[in-house]
Formats: C-alpha cells, sequence, structure tokens
C-alpha cells in the first residue's frame, strides 16, 4: 500500500507562485520510485480529476498545455517525494491538487490533495 500527502497549497494573487510537495509512504513506498507519476488538480467537487503534469522514472516530464512554460515537475533523488513548481499562476488554476500513479491500473488511494486558491 502506498499513502500520499500533498501539501504547500494556499491562497495566492494571480501571477504569483507556489510550489506543492507529495509525499510517498506505506508498505509499498518504493513501487512510486519505479512508476511513472502526475499531478493532478479537481477544479470542483464532483468534477473529474485531470492530469496537469507527469514525470517518468528517468525525470521525462510532460504537461497539459494550459501550464506548459509555468509549471515544473520534479522529483527527488530518493523518489519519494514529488514536486509542482507553479509560477505566474491564473484564477483558472484554482483547484485541489493531487498526486498520484499516472496510469490507471497503477493508482493507489487519493491522498487529502492541497487547495490552490488565486484570486486578488
Amino acid at each position: 500500500q502506498v499513502q500520499f500527502v500533498e501539501f504547500g497549497g494556499g491562497l495566492v494573487q494571480p501571477g504569483g507562485s507556489l510550489r506543492l510537495s507529495c509525499e510517498a509512504s506505506g508498505s509499498a513506498f518504493y513501487l512510486v520510485s519505479m512508476t511513472s507519476m502526475a499531478w493532478y488538480r479537481q477544479q470542483a467537487p464532483g468534477k473529474q480529476r485531470e492530469v496537469v503534469a507527469s514525470i517518468t522514472n528517468s525525470g521525462s516530464t510532460d504537461y497539459v498545455d494550459s501550464v506548459k512554460g509555468r509549471f515544473t515537475i520534479s522529483r527527488d533523488n530518493a523518489q519519494k517525494t514529488l514536486y509542482l513548481r507553479m509560477n505566474n499562476l491564473k484564477p483558472e488554476d484554482s483547484a485541489t491538487y493531487y498526486c498520484n500513479a499516472l496510469a490507471v491500473s497503477l493508482r493507489w488511494a487519493w491522498g487529502q490533495g492541497t487547495q490552490v486558491a488565486v484570486s486578488s
């Protein structure tokens, strides 16, 4: 089993920056280092989570068009922590952000997420 704890969200003005972190733990957390991981966001309860950014175990990254050039995904050397650096935030980036495996078949239970609110 793997558990995720996401943190680093908050209220920020348009154009501001935040850095989100996701820490993995549990009896099988070592699997995270071998898995392509992603940040997801859910903009309203009941709305589908969308992939915002993903990173392979070798470090290759991909982003949804709406965040390209503004967000950067990374993972630490021990690969137990996932990061999302968000610059030039826009109101439409407001959402609850989660981390999990990129592949549907490999996903573990969702964490509680971290809320990001972009407003003046």
